[in-house]
């Protein structure tokens, strides 16, 4: 777990922001590598704060309690793997202080895919203001919603499987899958990424003038650390060394080579040439795909999810974006969105034991349930799927509209086309 929540690290801070730095122009490209990394930095402190016990104690259905506000009462060496759903084993315990920074690394590293959506224009007050409110009431609900319940050590018989799932979260309770973050990460955050992207408006001279990359070798490098790290994202989330967090290593490996491949041939055949860009792009739709399901699908479900992510996520920044209309400045809606939602309904296919699935552990015998309906189970991962897009929209909405009236979005038009790294942060990323 230690290995696992610094691979995370590693993703984010510097993977996420060499890759989002990378795909903006040379003018905005510290201002991208300075909101990640203060947002990364930021979070990590509300998290400690009052984030995780929101998120990972027992309360209602949607929020947790105080009662881990600051780390109280995190003395007792030992807490039991509880969170995600997946098959943990009884009496298995890792220190609570490894699981409270591993799932602090994910908070972060939500918060941080958010500023992919309107990269180059926004307020780097405005981008802070934002994600406070934004953490605070939709990721910390969504993680507590998705991931909270009382762990497997508190299931003896069948009459105790509901009374404590009637403490867990709301979406955990209908029986959502999701292994490592599909709806709490990756839905999540594209909402709120998209909402953000209408709302601050398009770019100046978005459509007329170029806005290309101005380095895929460093957003090469960027998706590169991403997929060493998001090792870490997902093979962690089995919470302990063993065949789960085998099943999501190899899901990790081998979807990803598969969306990278498919991107990277699809475009080849509608482009006429296969791209740097296009490559890289693929790798994060098929980590984003097989992000929920890493831990429930065997590696051929995972090879279909990868392959159909990397077709699926180009028509997303293609074809969807042009639908959408907004200026999704690095695609997050068309790659995390879009993946997202398509590895969180395809986990209720290819969990089924009879498509090499692990099915849906029963505590109970303390062996797998043979017991898996795709239809019920899709139906169900669509309901998660859908509370995520609306509960991340309104909040996002709202969040928005309040930065907007006290400190305001956007910068000026001259300043923005001046360059956000100059303007707004007194440097460049490159001298001549």
């Amino acid at each position: 777990m230690f290995t696992a929540t610094l691979l995370v690290i590693l993703m984010t801070i510097p993977g996420l922001a060499l890759f989002y730095g990378g795909l903006v122009r040379t003018k905005n490209m510290l201002s991208v590598l300075m909101q990640v990394f203060t947002i990364f930095s930021l979070i990590v402190v509300l998290w400690c704060v009052y984030g995780y016990s929101i998120a990972f104690t027992e309360g209602n259905a949607f929020f947790g309690s105080f009662g881990r506000a600051l780390l109280n009462g995190i003395y007792d060496p030992v807490a039991g793997t509880f969170a995600y759903g997946a098959t943990f084993s009884k009496g298995v315990v890792i220190p609570e202080f490894i699981f409270v920074a591993f799932q602090g690394t994910f908070a972060a590293i939500t918060c941080g895919l958010i500023v992919g959506a309107f990269a180059e224009r926004a307020k780097f007050s405005a981008v802070l203001a934002f994600i406070v409110i934004w953490f605070t009431f939709a990721y910390l609900p969504m993680a507590h919603m998705v991931w909270f319940w009382t762990g497997p050590d508190a299931i003896t018989d069948a009459a105790s499987v509901g009374t404590e799932a009637a403490k867990a979260g709301f979406i955990y309770q209908k029986g959502a899958l999701d292994f490592a973050g599909g709806t709490v990460v990756h839905i999540n955050a594209a909402v709120a990424g998209i909402v953000g992207a209408y709302m601050i408006g398009k770019r100046v001279g978005y459509g007329r003038e170029s806005m290309a990359p101005h380095s895929l070798t460093l957003t090469m490098v960027g998706a590169s650390l991403l997929w060493v790290g998001w090792f870490g994202f997902n093979a962690g989330s089995a919470l302990e060394a063993g065949d789960v967090a085998a099943l999501a290593f190899i899901n990790t490996l081998l979807a990803t080579a598969a969306a990278t491949i498919s991107w990277v041939f699809a475009e080849w055949i509608v482009k006429g040439k296969p791209s740097m860009l296009g490559a890289a792009s693929g790798a994060v739709a098929g980590l984003v795909a097989i992000t929920p399901a890493a831990g429930f699908v065997g590696p051929m479900g995972g090879l279909v999810i990868g392959l159909l992510a990397g077709v699926v996520c180009l028509w997303g920044v293609t074809g969807l974006k042009r639908l959408l209309g907004a200026d999704d400045s690095l695609d997050v809606f068309g790659v995390h969105g879009v993946g997202g939602i398509l590895g969180a309904v395809l986990t209720g296919v290819f969990a089924s034991p009879s498509l090499g699935g692990q099915g849906i552990w029963d505590y109970v015998a303390n062996k797998g349930s043979p017991d898996f309906s795709i239809g019920g189970q899709v139906i169900t991962q669509l309901t998660g799927v859908g509370i995520t897009i609306l509960w991340s929209g309104i909040v996002s909405i709202v969040a928005y509209k309040l930065v907007d009236i006290v400190i305001g979005l956007r910068v000026p038009e001259e300043q923005e086309r001046e360059g956000l790294d100059i303007t707004s942060h007194g440097e460049s990323a490159y001298h001549a």
